[in-house]
């Protein structure tokens, strides 16, 4: 496994399992406070792929790829920015579920393009990751390349299923909420599935 396929496997473990429990811990933390605006979802959903797109800009990700310091602080922005999503999205309730379900599926769709983009583009995204591991000449790009592929593979398979997987849980608890008649709990509408 080369580097960027090992920074995306750790990236999809912040944003995707760290990020989602940590916001779920903090949600059941406060219970008692009020729902958030649906602006603050937006808010949050556009900070998120913002930093996701921006980070994985060739310039970016090969500078973070190369200092320590900068990929700290580009795992550091990922992973806070996840928490804020998953947390606006747990704070929804009842009729305005469809809102995070929005979200996290628009959501779903943009990390799997720039994921399709790793795995279809025909050429190495990110060639100077071959300057920062030295070997020689053309075997190195085309390590490169199956890198990048397989990164690609990586978010591909797990960042969908965890938003979609989200979407579906949150959906069916809202439709079998309105099936039976009963108004929904009072709780957060990520914590049965995340439970």
């Amino acid at each position: 496994m080369g580097p960027l396929a090992m920074h995306m496997g750790v990236h999809i473990l912040l944003m995707n399992l760290v990020a989602p429990l940590a916001a779920l811990g903090t949600s059941r933390i406060r219970q008692e406070g009020q729902e958030v605006a649906a602006s603050m979802l937006w808010l949050a959903t556009l900070a998120q792929l913002l930093a996701l797109w921006t980070w994985h800009a060739p310039p970016l990700l090969n500078r973070a790829l190369e200092f320590p310091s900068v990929h700290l602080l580009m795992y550091g922005s990922l992973f806070l920015t996840a928490v804020l999503f998953w947390w606006t999205v747990f704070r929804f309730r009842r009729e305005r579920c469809w809102q995070p379900i929005v979200a996290l599926l628009i959501t779903s769709k943009l990390y799997c393009l720039l994921a399709v983009l790793f795995v279809f583009a025909p050429r190495a995204l990110y060639p100077n990751i071959a300057h920062a591991h030295p070997s020689d000449g053309a075997p190195v790009l085309n390590a490169t390349l199956a890198d990048q592929q397989l990164a690609g593979l990586i978010m591909l398979a797990a960042c969908p299923a965890t938003y979609v997987l989200a979407a579906i849980a949150i959906g069916a608890r809202w439709l079998f909420a309105m099936q039976t008649g009963k108004p929904q709990p009072n709780v957060n509408p990520g914590e049965e599935a995340w439970s």
